[in-house]
C-alpha cells in the first residue's frame, strides 16, 4: 500500500490577533463555546491547517488562553501595546514571525475554510500580486482587512510607524499598503456561500453560527 504523504503548507506564517476586549459580547467571547470548542479555537485550527506556525497574540493582560494542540507550533505573544487595537497584535505577530509571508485572521471568524486560506497565499505568491505587500479579499464596493496576507519586511516598518503615532487602524495600515484586492468572483472559488465573512461579536452571533446561518 503507497503511503499517503501530507501535503505541502506554503512557508508562511499564522497569524491569530486576539486582544480584543469583547465590549459587545459582555464575557470573554474566545472563550465561549462554538460547537464544543472555545471560539478561538476554531480560527487557531484553520490558520494551523494552512501555515507552517500559528502565532497567537493576545492583549497585554490577563490570563493565556487554552490552545489547541496542532501538528504545528502555536505560541502567544503579547501586543506590543495595551489599548491600540489590532495594529498592536499585528505588530507583535509580524515581529515573532519565523517566515516573511504572515496569513493574519481575527480570533472571532470561526468559519474560515482552508481552501480559502490556501487560495490567499498561493495569490500572494502569484505573479498576479501587485505589489506583492499584502493581499485582502473584496467585499461589495471594498474590501475587509481580515484574512489578509502581509510580506513580513514591507509591512513591518510602517506598522510600528502608525503604533507610535496616533493613527492604529489596520485598515490604513492596509491601504497605505496598496493590496491587492481579490475579487469575489475568484474567492467564491475558495468558499462558495462567502463563510468567511462571519465573525462573532454579540452571543447571537454564536447561536446563528450554529444553525448555519450567516452572510452570504
Amino acid at each position: 500500500m503507497a503511503e499517503t504523504r501530507a501535503p505541502l503548507l506554503p512557508r508562511a506564517s499564522g497569524l491569530v490577533l486576539a486582544g480584543g476586549r469583547s465590549r459587545r459580547f459582555g464575557s470573554d467571547k474566545l472563550a465561549a463555546d462554538a460547537g464544543g470548542r472555545p471560539l478561538l479555537h476554531l480560527a487557531v485550527e484553520a490558520v494551523g491547517g494552512a501555515c507552517l506556525e500559528v502565532i497567537v497574540a493576545i492583549s497585554t493582560t490577563g490570563a493565556a488562553p487554552s490552545l489547541p494542540r496542532l501538528s504545528v507550533p502555536v505560541r502567544l505573544v503579547r501586543d506590543s501595546l495595551p489599548d491600540a487595537g489590532p495594529l498592536a497584535g499585528l505588530v507583535a505577530g509580524l515581529e515573532a514571525a519565523s517566515e516573511g509571508l504572515v496569513l493574519a485572521v481575527a480570533g472571532d471568524m470561526p468559519s474560515l475554510e482552508a481552501d480559502l486560506l490556501t487560495g490567499l497565499l498561493e495569490r500572494a505568491l502569484s505573479p498576479l500580486a501587485a505589489p506583492g505587500r499584502a493581499v485582502v479579499l473584496a467585499d461589495g464596493d471594498g474590501w475587509r482587512p481580515l484574512p489578509c496576507v502581509l510580506v513580513r519586511d514591507a509591512a513591518l516598518p510602517p506598522a510600528r510607524e502608525r503604533l507610535l503615532s496616533d493613527e492604529h487602524s489596520l485598515r490604513g495600515l492596509l491601504r497605505a499598503l496598496e493590496p491587492d484586492v481579490v475579487a469575489q468572483a475568484v474567492w467564491r472559488r475558495w468558499d462558495r456561500d462567502g463563510q468567511w465573512r462571519r465573525d462573532v461579536d454579540v452571543p447571537a452571533d454564536l447561536t446563528r453560527q450554529a444553525g448555519g446561518a450567516g452572510a452570504a
